[in-house]
């Protein structure tokens, strides 16, 4: 199989380079190397490749930025996923692009499933949004991945800072009233895979793990599990931060963006394993002595 990731220098392209390097021949483009805003650079890029499949893990992330540079935000995050959709088409390549949990509005207190409404409550957000149906416009088969939270070794995330923090000093805050579901890139490796090849499935799909839990509930399991792995910590309590208190935020944040992964279940099989377990791994492989 040949396989080509958008996006490979970042904490999920990296480990889908990795996990499917022994089954696939891959050729990944990192931020420096291809220009996802502009139309000529993919042409240039995607255009004499042969491939079978393509998973765009890029985007313009930096929500407070996305803000104040709406432009920029949907040339990166909706324009070019049109143009790389619209390459994978010519090419009879399956596209899968990756999405977020910020198309919604977080006024649910239920997961959302694939078929909730979207209505994005900032630029990213919509930029995002309008990447998924720019994405499925071109074809149907295509496959917008919406992940939330996402944490793995390739690049610091939330759990690698609360971490750090905690062998640096006693005080520690997070996030008590924003709820979601971390996905976990060693598992989504895995959790992909089908699509890759024999699942046809197109449309929308949620990949997380299952389970919910704030920012505090995140960061204190993680501290938790260092713990009891035997790492030294000088802070091992993360007390409660109100989301409104953060004046610095320039962009909305949606408050509960908990994704439903029954339809992941009902195509693949199993269900993904509980956050816990997935933090508890991750800790024990890059944390403990």
């Amino acid at each position: 199989m040949k396989l080509v990731v958008i996006g490979s220098g970042g904490r999920l392209g990296s480990a889908l380079v990795r996990g499917y390097a022994a089954e696939a021949d891959i050729v990944g483009f990192n931020h420096r190397q291809l220009d996802l805003g502009s139309p000529a650079a993919l042409d240039g890029a995607l255009g004499e490749l042969d491939f079978d499949a393509l998973i765009n893990c890029a985007a313009l992330t930096n929500v407070d930025y996305c803000e104040t540079h709406e432009d920029e935000a949907m040339a990166i995050n909706a324009r070019a996923v049109r143009k790389i959709a619209e390459i994978c088409s010519r090419k009879r390549a399956r596209c899968i692009h990756i999405s977020t949990d910020y198309v919604f509005d977080g006024v649910k207190r239920d997961a959302y499933t694939e078929t909730d409404a979207a209505s994005p409550i900032s630029v990213y957000g919509a930029s995002k949004r309008q990447g998924e149906l720019e994405l499925l416009n071109v074809s149907g088969e295509n496959l917008a991945v919406r992940v939330s939270w996402v944490f793995g070794p390739d690049r610091p995330s939330f759990v690698d800072q609360i971490l750090k923090r905690a062998m640096e000093t006693d005080t520690l805050q997070a996030i008590g009233d924003k709820w979601s579901t971390p996905t976990y890139t060693g598992d989504a490796v895995g959790m992909l895979r089908p699509f890759l090849r024999e699942n046809p499935a197109g449309g929308v799909l949620h990949l997380t793990q299952t389970g919910a839990c704030t920012w505090q509930e995140y960061g204190q399991f993680a501290l938790d599990c260092a713990v009891g792995a035997g790492v030294q910590l000088r802070g091992r309590h993360v007390a409660f931060q109100a989301l409104a208190d953060l004046k610095a935020f320039i962009a909305k944040r949606p408050v509960y963006t908990v994704l439903a992964t029954q339809r992941l279940k009902t195509l693949t099989g199993p269900a993904p394993r509980p956050w816990q377990e997935a933090v508890a791994e991750y800790v024990r492989l890059h944390y403990a002595p």
